[in-house]
């Protein structure tokens, strides 16, 4: 059957319901019409029993009306048509017939007292009949039932196949479980290879993209410890003011570089293996960015103020905490400016504040919209996307005076 398409498949299995339906009801009728016969034939033999040796007539016939039985005169008279009456309560059956005469009319009679089941047993039969249509029902329902799961039987394989699939964490070997050579040439069995192959691709990707993070988290981040290394031996030589301010710059951009190939590299990878279920202190981090970034506040005359009422615990990616906090210090240090104020550092138990002031050069650049996705700092963006990786909600908002950013766990 698996040769044929969905479609057909679906429509034989709809067509053998239907057939073995309709034989069923067939028989049923068909026995229903003989035992009924048989029936009537049983009680006419009986009646005629009960009278033996003189047999009663069920059937006569009369020519006069006032022949008839007494209870149908009056219903002759009134000159019925040809065809077959019923009077229930006399139990007879009259057959109206032209005679020789057309104006004339023949009557037949057929008395069925006796013969006509009761009422108490036409119940017991209506109860035997609805528990046949019932049986048959129920049968033909399971019989859908059967046909209808190996019609779509391949289909439902194919799901559990799928479904059990993880598309959080893929493998290499996740294609393989589809078994697309096991499906016919179908619609079910082009569905079936078309995962299979972008199941594959993915892993492809995935493999590559691990190999890439592998290398270039040693390949990027090597020149820049090199250029660190370098700056550290050029600081403990005899130079003068201006080789130190350029060095310093040197050092600046290597920093910056460092702090982008973290992110980008944090986000490049698809996977952590039990990296994002991890806790730690949140205190330490905030510390090392400062520490990290406060470069940045050379030749300035601003207060950092660090307000730490608790020692909170995170949930996630810690080195994807480290680099949002980066992100978010460094944003801050860079754009404010001499004499501008303190820049404010709240640490609560669920939440961390990072606010600054800021001149009107530097408002009319930044809007509440705009620094909601990108326009305060190069790496919001990436601080957004690593919050929603972790399950994290980052916020920002500036105004004319200061700029506000929120990360919340």
């Amino acid at each position: 059957m698996y040769k044929y398409s969905l479609r057909k498949r679906v429509a034989i299995a709809f067509a053998m319901c239907v057939a073995v339906l309709s034989v069923a009801w067939g028989l049923a009728f068909f026995s229903a019409i003989r035992l009924s016969e048989d029936r009537v034939l049983v009680r006419q033999l009986e009646r005629a029993a009960e009278s033996y040796p003189s047999l009663s007539l069920n059937l006569r016939g009369y020519d006069e009306v006032a022949s008839l039985p007494e209870s149908l005169r009056e219903w002759a008279q009134t000159n019925p048509g040809e065809g077959v009456y019923e009077f229930d309560t006399e139990e007879l059956h009259v057959a109206v017939v032209a005679a020789d005469n057309e104006q004339r009319r023949a009557f037949v009679v057929f008395d069925v007292a006796g013969i006509e089941a009761a009422s108490s047993e036409d119940w017991w039969w209506l109860l035997v009949i609805t528990g046949v249509v019932g049986t048959l029902g129920v049968l033909g329902f399971g019989l859908g039932v059967v046909v209808m799961r190996r019609a779509v039987a391949p289909v439902v394989q194919l799901a559990h196949m799928v479904a059990d699939i993880d598309p959080e964490k893929l493998s290499a070997e996740d294609h393989k479980r589809i078994e697309s050579s096991r499906f016919d040439d179908d619609e079910v069995g082009v569905l079936a290879r078309t995962i299979e192959k972008t199941l594959e691709r993915i892993s492809e990707f995935v493999e590559r993209e691990r190999y890439f993070t592998g290398s270039a988290s040693h390949e990027l981040r090597t020149p820049v410890t090199v250029i660190l290394g370098a700056l550290e031996l050029l600081e403990e030589s005899d130079l003068s003011a201006t080789d130190r301010k350029a060095v310093d710059r040197v050092r600046c951009a290597a920093l910056e570089m460092k702090a982008t190939i973290e992110m980008f590299l944090c986000l490049a990878r698809e996977t952590d293996d039990g990296l994002y279920d991890e806790q730690f202190l949140v205190m330490p981090l905030v510390s090392q960015a400062i520490d990290q970034q406060r470069h940045l506040l050379n030749g300035k005359f601003v207060d950092v103020e660090i307000d730490d009422l608790s020692k909170p615990i995170a949930c996630g990616h810690s080195q994807a905490f480290s680099i949002a906090v980066n992100n978010l210090v460094r944003n801050a240090f860079q754009h404010t400016l001499d004499g501008q104020g303190p820049i404010t550092i709240h640490i609560r138990e669920r939440a961390l504040f990072v606010t600054n002031q800021v001149g009107s050069e530097a408002s009319e650049r930044h809007t509440t919209t705009e620094a909601s996705s990108q326009g305060y700092g190069l790496g919001l963006g990436i601080v957004q996307r690593l919050c929603e990786r972790n399950g994290w909600s980052f916020s920002l908002d500036a105004d004319e005076a200061r700029v506000a950013a929120r990360l919340s766990w």
